[in-house]
């Protein structure tokens, strides 16, 4: 009987598949493109996702069939989509038992496993999640690149727009932004972004992100400001869930950041954190990298195991 366990994180940007053996050891990975259930298509999240795990399957080189699939994936969180999600995946016929959580949940678990913290992710878009000592889980954000979203890849983007057609106006001073994201977008003029913005994506938006950040480890002011603000809407998520779960930001708490736009080095990370120090002074930083895939194998095991 095959031990085979696959966890797979399916993102609005990416989708990560790990294949594993039964002790957790990775075998295999694979990244691809974006899974994350949307209204209506969870046909096509599943036809992504079953792929890429087929895929990955022939890159391991492993002829057996899976015992469990954990999949994490954004908006599973809506019950219609994950019930559709959980039928199409089965209908996939990838492995013996197919499991559907939410991407916060295998994220939480590479984080902190069953203990309590704080999850801050950054990426196309932004959210946290919180788990209290009692065992009390919370969310703060993630309302979408519309209504919310604030901090993230695709916020910071459609900012810095805003401030390039002020600065074109002369509303604003000049900035260097303007140049920086023509380039990016190898677009001649400033007007061309009302085509180019009317048909963007929340992805193509967040893509402008690394620019910005560039401009703004540069010391070009309005770069500097938009990420300043950035940061700061991020850490008012953590500052929120911390007063929700753990008294009030003065408690010890666990803290673990994840995301493209968190990742060791960024700019936006080096902001996040020295908020951190003021703005939630109990937390302390989680160490190794969260990886939500990974965490998505551990619940596999989790669920082979009766946990």
């Amino acid at each position: 009987m095959s031990h085979l366990v696959v966890g797979v994180d399916g993102g609005g940007s990416k989708t990560q598949v790990i294949v594993a053996d039964g002790r957790g050891k990775e075998i295999a990975t694979l990244t691809g493109a974006a899974s994350a259930v949307r209204p209506g298509e969870a046909l096509h999240s599943a036809e992504v996702i079953g792929a890429l795990v087929r895929d990955a399957l022939a890159v391991a080189e492993r002829e057996e069939r899976p015992r469990m699939l954990t999949v994490g994936v954004a908006g599973a969180g809506r019950e219609k989509e994950r019930q559709a999600l959980q039928r199409a995946l089965e209908g996939e016929n990838l492995a013996e038992d197919v499991q559907v959580v939410t991407d916060a949940e295998i994220a939480m678990e590479d984080a902190f496993g069953d203990g309590p913290g704080i999850l801050l992710i950054s990426g196309t878009g932004s959210v946290a999640f919180g788990r209290g000592p009692t065992g009390t889980f919370v969310r703060c954000g993630g309302w979408g690149p519309v209504c919310g979203d604030e901090g993230s890849g695709a916020w910071i983007g459609r900012r810095a727009l805003s401030v390039i057609t002020a600065s074109h106006d002369g509303r604003e001073p000049e900035t260097r932004l303007v140049g920086a994201v023509l380039t990016a977008l190898q677009l001649d003029e400033v007007d061309d972004l009302v085509t180019w913005a009317s048909s963007a994506t929340a992805k193509d938006f967040a893509a402008l992100a690394a620019p910005v950040m560039t401009l703004a480890a540069a010391r070009d002011l309005r770069a500097n400001s938009i990420c300043t603000l950035a940061a700061e809407e991020l850490v008012l998520h953590v500052r929120t869930l911390a007063r929700q779960l753990f008294v009030d930001e003065r408690a010890a708490l666990p803290v673990a950041l994840a995301g493209g736009m968190m990742h060791r080095g960024s700019f936006l990370r080096r902001l996040v954190e020295h908020r951190l120090k003021t703005a939630v002074p109990g937390s302390h930083l989680h160490g190794e990298e969260v990886v939500a895939a990974r965490g998505a194998v551990k619940l596999a095991r989790k669920a082979l195991a009766g946990v």
